[in-house]
């Protein structure tokens, strides 16, 4: 186990991956701690469709076909052992608002009702804690954003239309370490942009432009 803020600091977005199985137990175990994230009302709307091994090639098939892999930047991401499509559910936000302690709200109404996409929120969240669990044990990941052939996607994978796509975890065992992965295979290219400072992003007692 390491400290947090080398988590932290040290996570990166893994593009290459060994094809080594993870033990189902570990996937387990990440789950159960990003199933601590917080949540509105405990609803906990969220859920996992997770490929485990040769399974993940029903994901890529769609999305990048044999093809068009030639030209594919990151030819080893397609070998990481588990992918998982990260999904919210609106209606349980709607249901558990519905239930006597929380009715009071109004936002049992309906989804509309509500100021914010708690559920979408909740589900970011949940996702951050699962990234930040793999890095502590040594495992990979990558977020993506499931936009080639969303449609074909959910329809192969049975994912129920009123479920929110809040995008794709790839996650393995990295195939190099970040030193040895910064070559053709290495990081995305945004990567060199600037992080900006706390500085930049606190407002000390209300709105002000910052210097």
């Amino acid at each position: 186990m390491t400290e947090f803020a080398d988590v932290v600091r040290n996570r990166r977005m893994t593009r290459s991956f060994r094809s080594d199985e993870v033990d189902p137990r570990v996937l387990d175990s990440l789950v159960d701690l990003a199933a601590r994230s917080p949540s509105a009302g405990k609803t906990q709307g969220w859920h996992l469709v997770v490929l485990e091994g040769a399974d993940t090639a029903r994901y890529w098939d769609i999305t990048l076909p044999s093809t068009k892999r030639d030209g594919f930047r990151w030819k080893r991401l397609l070998d990481a052992p588990l992918l998982m499509i990260a999904l919210a559910d609106p209606q349980a936000y709607v249901d558990r608002y519905g239930e006597p302690d929380k009715e009071r709200t109004g936002l049992g109404a309906s989804a509309d009702a509500w100021p914010a996409p708690y559920w979408t929120i909740d589900a970011s969240m949940a996702v951050m804690t699962l990234l930040h669990a793999a890095e502590d044990v040594g495992l990979g990941a990558l977020f993506f954003g499931v936009f080639q052939r969303e449609a074909e996607v959910r329809a192969a994978l049975g994912i129920p239309e009123h479920l929110q796509t809040i995008g794709a975890i790839a996650m393995g065992y990295p195939f190099e370490t970040p030193t040895e992965s910064a070559g053709s295979e290495g990081e995305g290219r945004s990567a060199s942009r600037r992080r900006r400072p706390p500085g930049e992003i606190i407002h000390r007692g209300g709105w002000s432009s910052v210097v």
